[in-house]
Formats: C-alpha cells, structure tokens, sequence
C-alpha cells in the first residue's frame, strides 16, 4: 500500500516532513509483530516446560534461557546498524523481517521434536532443544528490531505512541493465540502428556501453527507498506544529503558511547522491569507446579506438571489480553497525567500483580494477577520506546533502537545466571519465592521512573493533537 502524502501535509516553508499516516497504514506496518509475538508467547509459555520434559532441572532452567538475551544482545545493535545502512529493492527494514520470519518458522518446528530429531542423529535431545531455541531467539531479534525502527522512520514523532500502541495491541492478540493455544487443542482432544523424553502433541502442533501464521503476517507487512527512498529521507532531515561516508561495525561502539541522558534514565528503568519479566517466564510453570499444585520440584513429567504448564499459558494469555485494552488507553491517560507518570503506574500495577501470585492460593482466581501484569506489559513495549524517539535522530534509529535493547537483555542475562542458583541455594527450589522477587523488582523500575525520567516537554494539547492527526 503506498503512503499517501498530500501537499498540505508534505510542505512546510519549502521543506518536507513526516506526513501523518492513517491508521490502517499503521497497522499494516506493523502486522507482523502479531506473527512474531505468538511465537515469542508460543516460546514464553512451553520453552521451560519443553524443557523439563527433556530433563532440566529447576535449577537450570534459567541457564537454557540465557540463549534469548545472549543473541538479542549481539543481534540487535548489528541488525540496527545494518538497517540504517540498507538500501534495497525490497526497502530498508523489510529485507531482515523476512530473513528472520523464515528462520524463526524453522526453529518454531524444530524446537519441541528435539527429542525426534536426536533419535536420527544420536544427539542429546536437551542440547539440541537449547541450540533450536537459540536458532529461533536469534531470528526472532533479527525479526522485531526492524520494526521498532519502522515506528520511528515511518511516522512523524507525534504519532509515535499511537504507533507503538498498535504494535502493542498486535503484539498482544499474537501473545493470546500463542499463549492458548496449546489448551485450546486439549481440548480438542489433542494429547496434552509427554512421554519422558518426549514433548506433549498439543504443544508440538501449537508450534507448527506459530510457523504458519508467523510466515503469513511477516509478507503482510511487506506487501502492504512502502518504506521511504534515501532521498525522502534527506528531506526530511531539512534538505540533508544522506551520508555518504562508508558504515563500519565499530560505529556500533561510538554510538553506544553518544547515547543520550533520557536514553540511559530509560535503560535503568528497563532493567528493573524486564528482570520481572524473565523471572516471571522463567519460572511460573515451576512456582505453580510446586507453590499451587503441591508438586515436588523434581516432577516435570507427571500430567500435573504438563496441567501447570497448560495454566501457565493460559495466565500469559490472559496479561497478553488485558494489555490489549490498555493499550488503547495509553495516549488518553498519557494526556491527563503525563508519559512517565502512565508508565510508573503500569509498572506500579505490574509489581502488585506479580507479588499477588504468592497469596492467592485458587488457581482460579489468579487471573486477578494478570490484569496489573497486562497494564505493565502494554506500557513497556510502547511508553519507553515513544520516550526515546524523541531524543535519537533519525538516522541512528535502527542501531539505537538495539543498543536501547542492551538494557532488556543485560538483566535477563544476570538473572539468567543467578536466577536458578538463587531458587535452589536460597529458596529450597520453591520458585513462587523468586517470582515475588520479580514483582518487587518491577516496583523499582516505578519508582526510578518517577525519580529519574525527565518528564516530557510536550504539553496535553500536543497529545490530544497527536489524536486527532491519526485519520481513517
């Protein structure tokens, strides 16, 4: 779908900016993060469990998913910088979200039939599930950094928190498929219990689905939306010739040295929240199998076990789902008390759920603890990013959108190591201990953005305006 760009929104004393785009282009853009997220939600919610079947223990499960920070922190900034620097037939951010789609579909199928593939190559069925799952995080990053960049170099910085709310929104419909659908064949009859070594059928042909749909959306994207030329590009930087000097990977480091002041107040920010988040991945199945089931820690085969796992989809379903409708609330309420004070409350909401999980003993009532935990979730994958467009130029979008990705990962890497340690060592492998340790985390991170995050300059009239420019 081309981008239609009136005179009146093109020219502005002589000079070209940014039009505004409707809110179908919007979402056309960023449709395949819907495919991308339910395989990330197809991962959050079966990779430990996956896990377990093939015979990890508690303890080290938060080692096996080291894989995931490990790559986002080396494919990212390269994948950024690589986009800036990428003029192509296809368009500047579209050739790596096709790249990343088709190989992330192949380690969607190859992860839970490890334990197949290592009866035809006489391989370690847990070692090949680890080196499928790095296979899938590396192309998943290689994926979804060139659409945070998309936000940035498609839209006008007014229009960027309705632009990541969508992505938002998808993220979160993509999350709920993926979450639930492995229940969702139980109960068609699809075998939910895993023979010792083996990973259950329902979670095997969730992961065939997420290959399907991931493939689908990614070509969306690519066939409905244009990306802008170079030379639209220097216009819109008032005239600018596009740099010409050659691109070195080392430019990588000197960016990382010139990050802005509101960029690293944000990276603090971030840390605190996404080690909730990887503590809350991480060790959910493991918390309610022993803290709600009653389970010993050493049981990851029983139907039990596989009944925590199947419930543990389901709860990331349902924060996945309540972040949907906040997702649409966010630009309102970022205009009545401001985009750190929304992003504080979220978090605030997200530490409360998460501590909840520990005092509500019914199953059936945690779902109480998924509503803060989707507030929290929808504000961290749109607030922080709409914070920090308006602070990097435009283009050094795609490499600090991934060296901004250093401080998601750098903290699951430090939790990934310490993480399972800590549950064993400290806390008798009751893992539900570590997930309050989590929630209080993600109070910190509410804390520190009220504290440390410079409040934006923008005033509520300018938010409001940011509402009424997305036309239909």
């Amino acid at each position: 779908m081309a981008i239609m760009m009136g005179k009146h929104d093109t020219e502005v004393f002589g000079k070209r900016k940014k039009p505004n785009l409707s809110m179908l282009q919007i979402i056309n853009m960023s449709m395949g993060f819907l495919g991308i997220q339910m395989a990330f939600g197809l991962q959050n919610g079966n990779a430990s469990r996956i896990l377990g079947n093939l015979g990890a223990d508690v303890h080290e499960l938060s080692w096996f998913w080291l894989v995931a920070p490990v790559t986002g922190l080396i494919v990212q900034p390269i994948i950024g910088h690589m986009g800036d620097n990428t003029w192509s037939p296809l368009g500047r951010r579209k050739p790596y979200f096709l790249i990343g789609a088709v190989l992330c579909a192949i380690g969607l199928v190859l992860l839970p039939n490890a334990a197949s593939v290592t009866q035809m190559f006489a391989a370690n069925a847990l070692l090949l599930a680890v080196i499928f799952l790095a296979m899938m995080d590396a192309s998943v990053n290689i994926a979804m950094e060139p659409f945070r960049a998309l936000v940035g170099d498609m839209l006008p910085k007014h229009q960027g928190t309705i632009g990541f709310s969508v992505q938002t929104i998808l993220i979160g419909i993509g999350a709920v498929l993926g979450s639930y659908l492995p229940d969702w064949l139980t109960k068609m009859g699809i075998s939910n219990e895993a023979p010792a070594g083996f990973v259950a059928d329902n979670v095997i042909y969730s992961f065939y689905i997420g290959a399907g749909l991931l493939i689908i959306s990614i070509l969306y994207t690519i066939m409905t939306t244009r990306e802008y030329s170079p030379q639209e590009f220097a216009d819109f930087e008032d005239g600018k010739e596009v740099d010409k000097q050659e691109s070195k990977f080392s430019d990588i480091f000197k960016d990382f040295a010139a990050i802005p002041a509101q960029m690293k107040k944000l990276g603090i920010v971030q840390f605190f929240s996404w080690f909730a988040l990887f503590t809350m991945w991480v060790f959910t199945t493991s918390a309610l199998a022993t803290h709600h089931f009653g389970l010993s820690p050493e049981d990851t085969h029983s139907k039990a076990f596989n009944d925590a796992g199947d419930l543990t989809g389901k709860l990331f379903g349902m924060y996945n789902l309540w972040a949907i409708p906040f997702a649409f609330l966010l630009t309102p309420i970022a205009k009545l008390i401001g985009k750190k004070q929304t992003h504080a409350l979220a978090l605030l909401c997200g530490g409360l759920g998460l501590v909840s999980m520990y005092f509500i003993k019914d199953v059936n009532n945690l779902w109480i603890s998924m509503i803060g935990l989707g507030f929290a979730w929808a504000s961290i994958l749109a607030m922080p990013y709409a914070m920090l467009i308006e602070v990097i130029p435009q283009r050094k979008m795609g490499v600090y959108m991934g060296i901004f990705n250093f401080f998601i990962v750098i903290p699951q890497i430090i939790n990934g190591l310490f993480g399972g340690p800590v549950v064993s060592g400290i806390f008798g492998k009751q893992a539900m201990d570590y997930v309050v340790v989590g929630g209080i985390c993600m109070l910190i991170g509410a804390v520190v953005t009220m504290i440390f995050v410079k409040s934006e300059d923008e005033t509520p009239k300018e938010i409001e305006e940011e509402i009424k420019q997305v036309h239909f």
